[in-house]
């Protein structure tokens, strides 16, 4: 398994994978240091979330290999589903399922999401439209959201 830390927006980015897939992006709350020789195995998703960071890219076409249960997969592969841009209430996603009573199953899952940004699970969002829970902080949820929304306020002045 190949791993490499990237600097971001959001902090230190941690990406692991090998020639299976990419099995895990998280943005840790530690400092470490950059990698100074990125794995040929994860180049191009280093690419990709550079591509994504600049504002150059909304979508992601990687070879994934997440590790969960067969229900946390359902839920992953959904997330998949919902544009840059556009938000889903986990009421919506357990409804996706087939399952309404499935919420605090579904929040679990997304929870557990090992590829935040590429599998978006911070375009999930209370039935009220409140931020919540994300494991890399609502701060970061945040800000992911005003990056992907297509309708950025300009300033007047």
């Amino acid at each position: 398994m190949a791993f490499c830390y990237i600097n971001s927006p959001l902090g230190i980015t941690k990406i692991v994978g090998d020639s299976d897939g990419i099995s895990e992006v998280r943005v840790l709350n530690s400092d470490v240091q950059t990698s100074a020789i990125i794995p040929l195995e994860l180049q191009d998703c280093v690419t990709q979330l550079e591509a994504y960071f600049n504002g150059e890219r909304k979508e992601f076409q990687l070879k994934l290999n997440p590790k969960g249960t067969v229900f946390q997969k359902k839920v992953w592969a959904l997330l998949q589903n919902i544009p840059a841009g556009k938000t889903l209430s986990y009421l919506e996603l357990s409804k996706q399922l087939g399952d309404p009573k499935a919420i605090r199953a579904v929040a679990n899952a997304n929870g557990k999401n090992p590829l935040w940004i590429i599998i978006p699970c911070h375009r999930v969002i209370g039935s009220d439209g409140s931020l919540t829970g994300y494991a890399g902080g609502l701060y970061r949820k945040q800000w992911l959201l005003n990056h992907e929304n297509p309708n950025k306020q300009q300033s007047l002045f």
